[in-house]
């Protein structure tokens, strides 16, 4: 089989999950199961995603014979955000690592502070070609971008509340993350000081969480930094279409 691999951030994990699970062109998917992995491999397994199989380290993985495409999934560290340099020596690593063993490499990234602006030159060792989510023209700026459907929608959001922390499904379950010593590293006086000229935080709803639970995972946050939760409509457009052209890729390498 031709072989997609996949790097993504934990903050991604169920839209990727949901992706994997409903893609029927799919014939296998390999998620190397450590810590960061969990949560994408309880959805997965929720919405009974067939073909299903775990290894615990990424050498472990062997390419199945046959035509189709498999997918191979390794989830990276929030923490690789506190330091632009740390993410791209993460994703760097990881892509050469994985780049041997796949015949397209994924990233479910975007930008991030324009870490990821040249993804093809930063990844080059990986060997294979690298997709990434684009906005018109370029990366989309990051998953908030990715989840509310581009810049102009993300500028414009800002425009109406400059004090706006947006939180898409996975940040209204990762957001505490700020006060881990490896990730964020904040103690709550200089997270409320941080936060001070805040004033709502957006759900981006989309299908994959209620937005019953979504509220419920930022009520804390609301709490905590005396802010509003308004409500605005996600897509998974950028991510379809990215999803789309990468299988194409795939398919056009001819491997299998």
């Amino acid at each position: 089989m031709s072989v997609l691999g996949v790097l993504v951030c934990e903050v991604l994990e169920l839209e990727f999950a949901h992706l994997l699970a409903t893609d029927r062109e799919i014939a296998r998917v390999t998620v190397v199961e450590d810590l960061r992995s969990a949560r994408l491999l309880d959805a997965l397994r929720r919405e009974t995603c067939t073909d299903l199989v775990t290894i615990p380290r990424l050498d472990d993985f062997s390419r199945e014979s046959g035509p189709g495409i498999e997918v191979l999934v390794q989830v990276q560290d929030l923490a690789l955000h506190v330091r632009p340099k740390g993410l791209q020596e993460g994703l760097t690593a990881a892509a050469s690592c994985m780049g041997p063993l796949v015949d397209v490499l994924f990233l479910g990234y975007g930008l991030c502070g324009n870490v990821l602006e040249k993804p093809e030159e930063l990844l080059a060792d990986a060997g294979v070609p690298i997709v990434i989510p684009m906005d018109e023209d370029h990366p989309v700026d990051d998953c908030v971008g990715m989840i509310i459907g581009g810049r102009q929608a993300y500028f414009g959001e800002q425009c109406k509340i400059a004090g706006t922390y947006f939180m898409t499904p996975g940040w209204t379950f990762h957001w505490k993350r700020i006060f881990d010593k490896e990730c964020g590293d904040i103690s709550l006086d200089l997270a409320r000081e941080l936060f001070t000229h805040y004033k709502r935080s957006l759900l981006i709803s989309t299908p994959i969480m209620p937005i019953e639970e979504m509220e419920q995972n930022a009520a804390e946050f609301n709490q905590m930094f005396d802010c509003q939760s308004e409500v605005r409509e996600g897509t998974s457009r950028i991510l379809d279409d990215a999803w789309i052209l990468a299988k194409q890729r795939v398919a056009g390498t001819g491997s299998g």
